[in-house]
């Protein structure tokens, strides 16, 4: 069953529930009201009744009559009335003598006025409300008590059309609650219905016909979400078959030369001298193949396996002075002075890294940065509250613009660059041990590689 089915039917359930439970508990409610509020009235006629002057013992149905029509806007013509004086004198009735002993005895049951209920048949049951001249300011009735009695039927029928009523506004108002739950369950639904639309795209691959939902709150969250998402795999997506595209280029080459001079020489195409020489492009092209291959495998290894990283607190002055131990040869080849700024100072800044892969790093860096350099390579380390930074640059002609979006990404190389692969390893290296790297291009000089790592571990 689909969810806005499930919703409908669980609000409609709920209502229904309510509905049931407030009738339940309304239903004794209301009598137990108007049982409370016949009480006081009789209580109210009687003390009326008591402050007439004194008539005669047992006053006849006419006389009863004039009596209740004496003032209309206190007396209820169903409510019966017995004042009894000291000695069970009946001075007042306005029923029967057999209904008025049966009263009179019900009375002496309950003198306080506690409030029974007289049933005179099944059918035929009377509110009791007992009221003594001491209760009331009567002089002239000292002594006498006042029995009233009104018919329960007439409550009960109050009861059943204050309930009645009750329940259709009730009902009304659970419609009306239904219909408006219909109507923002419907805004809640829609956009998840439209949103699994669009989950199928992502499920389908196609990332990029993904559409934002415009929708609020958490919902619109989620669908933000996963529009980002759709966009990240997008983008993953057309990395991957970049990267595919380069692998197969960048090691078809090496493999097409191996392959045209060792069939060369197989097929006495290369004699001498020249099968010499193409024993030496398949030994270079080999190592170059090798050192690809080798790349990709540790690339790998750096942005998927876990617990290849071993971390640590390492100085940076030992990081920098490990590594320029290391490309010394290559800086010597090129006549290359190297500046280092911010280790002067007494203090020392220490990183929480894996040390041999962060050199590992550096030295791509500084290699990278070597190669590129006409006279000067620079080496600055600085350190804040949040971030130690080690910004490396050189004065050469720095990065084309074109390659300074995708530096980091696979077989992205300038015109010097051999793999492609180094600046690859270093980025994930970096990201690894929860740093950031940036590059970007000096003004009046050459790139400028920037690595950041936090100082809360």
């Amino acid at each position: 069953m689909r969810m806005i089915y499930r919703l409908h039917l669980s609000f409609a359930f709920l209502l229904l529930c309510i509905l049931t439970i407030t009738a339940v508990l309304i239903h004794p409610l209301l009598l137990d009201t108007l049982v409370d509020s016949q009480r006081k009235e009789l209580r109210d006629q009687a003390s009326w009744l008591m402050n007439l002057s004194p008539v005669m013992p047992l006053m006849s149905v006419r006389q009863t009559e004039a009596i209740k029509n004496s003032n209309t806007t206190t007396w209820s013509g169903d409510t019966s009335a017995v004042l009894i004086a000291p000695g069970e004198k009946v001075v007042y009735s306005t029923l029967t003598g057999e209904a008025t002993t049966e009263l009179m005895e019900l009375s002496k049951q309950s003198p306080t006025g506690s409030g029974e209920i007289w049933k005179r048949t099944t059918d035929d049951q009377y509110i009791v409300e007992t009221l003594t001249s001491n209760q009331v300011s009567a002089p002239h009735w000292q002594g006498v008590t006042a029995v009233m009695a009104a018919p329960l039927s007439k409550i009960k029928a109050m009861q059943l059309a204050l309930f009645e009523r009750l329940m259709i506004i009730l009902s009304l108002g659970g419609v009306v609650a239904f219909l408006l739950s219909m109507l923002i369950t419907r805004r809640l639904v829609k956009p998840l219905e439209e949103l699994r639309k669009e989950l199928n795209k992502v499920e389908m691959r196609r990332f990029s016909e993904v559409r934002l939902i415009e929708t609020g709150g958490e919902i619109g969250e989620v669908a933000k979400a996963v529009y980002d998402l759709a966009g990240e795999l997008e983008k993953y997506q057309r990395t991957q078959k970049q990267f595919f595209q380069n692998t197969s280029h960048e090691l078809k080459t090496p493999l097409m030369s191996i392959q045209g001079y060792a069939e060369g020489i197989k097929d006495g195409i290369f004699t001498g001298d020249h099968a010499n020489k193409g024993l030496d492009v398949i030994v270079k092209e080999s190592e170059r193949l090798k050192k690809i291959v080798t790349e990709l495998i540790l690339l790998g290894k750096l942005e998927s396996e876990e617990g290849i990283f071993h971390m640590n607190h390492v100085p940076v002055r030992e990081l920098i002075a490990e590594t320029l131990e290391r490309i010394n040869p290559l800086l010597v080849k090129n006549d290359l002075r190297v500046e280092l700024n911010g280790f002067d100072g007494n203090q020392e800044h220490s990183i929480y890294v894996d040390r041999e892969k962060v050199l590992q790093a550096l030295i791509n860096i500084m290699g990278n940065a070597a190669r590129y350099a006409k006279t000067t390579i620079r080496i600055q380390a600085s350190a804040d509250a949040e971030v130690i930074a080690i910004r490396i640059t050189d004065d050469g002609e720095g990065i084309p613009e074109a390659l300074l979006s995708q530096l980091f990404e696979r077989f992205a190389k300038g015109k010097n660059g051999e793999t492609g692969l180094g600046l690859a390893i270093s980025r994930a290296i970096v990201e690894r041990c929860r740093g950031r790297i940036s590059a970007h291009n000096e003004p009046g000089s050459g790139a400028a590689f920037v690595l950041r790592f936090p100082t809360h571990f």
